[in-house]
């Protein structure tokens, strides 16, 4: 498996999953880094089959239709995503990368239809979790009840050593690991659901 961390416009993370023998590869939230995506994927000579979409907000899907347009790409969001799908995904879903197998968990909480993806050992969190953090939910179709079960009662069952791979550089590194952001994450101290509630009500 090949992987990359792209981070060239702003603070956003876009990432490339690729399976060398078939030659098939996956962009997570290309957010508007599209030039740096296409020119490693044509240089590494992968065809991108899939663009996977953590969530609708305009800064993780705004080079959707470029990358696309380059290689027929199919675009994926879960079925509840306002942006434009080639592909419907729900939790638990699974999806192929050549051998690479892409599990979808879907984990409302920032957004109605945000998900996580889990491959090999790496979960990409979008804007439910990062490093140090967790994801906002004061915007429209934002809900704490559903992060506190997104946080708690899916990520955080995980396995400790499973690597996390944020949507945004807002920690004190790019990544981290569910065991790190258990013990290390304010936003994930022991609450139960009216407290967490609570908590992300503060400023």
């Amino acid at each position: 498996m090949r992987f990359k961390q792209i981070k060239h416009f702003g603070d956003n993370f876009s990432y490339i999953i690729a399976e060398e023998d078939s030659g098939e590869a996956a962009v997570i939230d290309p957010s508007f880094n599209a030039d740096v995506i296409i020119r490693w994927a044509k240089e590494a000579r992968f065809g991108i089959r899939y663009i996977i979409n953590t969530h609708h907000h305009k800064d993780h899907v705004g080079d959707n239709s470029k990358i696309k347009s380059c290689f027929s790409s199919k675009i994926v969001a879960h079925r509840l995503s306002k942006t434009e799908k080639d592909v419907e995904v729900i939790d638990g879903d699974v999806l192929k990368v050549g051998g690479l197998a892409t599990r979808v968990i879907h984990t409302p909480g920032h957004t109605p239809d945000s998900i996580c993806l889990l491959v090999d050992r790496r979960l990409l969190t979008g804007d439910t979790l990062f490093v140090g953090e967790c994801g906002r939910t004061d915007l429209p179709g934002g809900s704490s009840a559903d992060m506190f079960n997104s946080l708690f009662n899916k990520l955080m069952k995980l396995d400790d050593d499973i690597e996390v791979y944020p949507g945004h550089d807002y920690g004190s590194k790019p990544s981290s690991t569910i065991g790190e952001e258990k013990s290390t994450n304010y936003t994930l101290e022991k609450r139960s659901l009216d407290e967490f509630v609570e908590f992300m009500k503060e400023p």
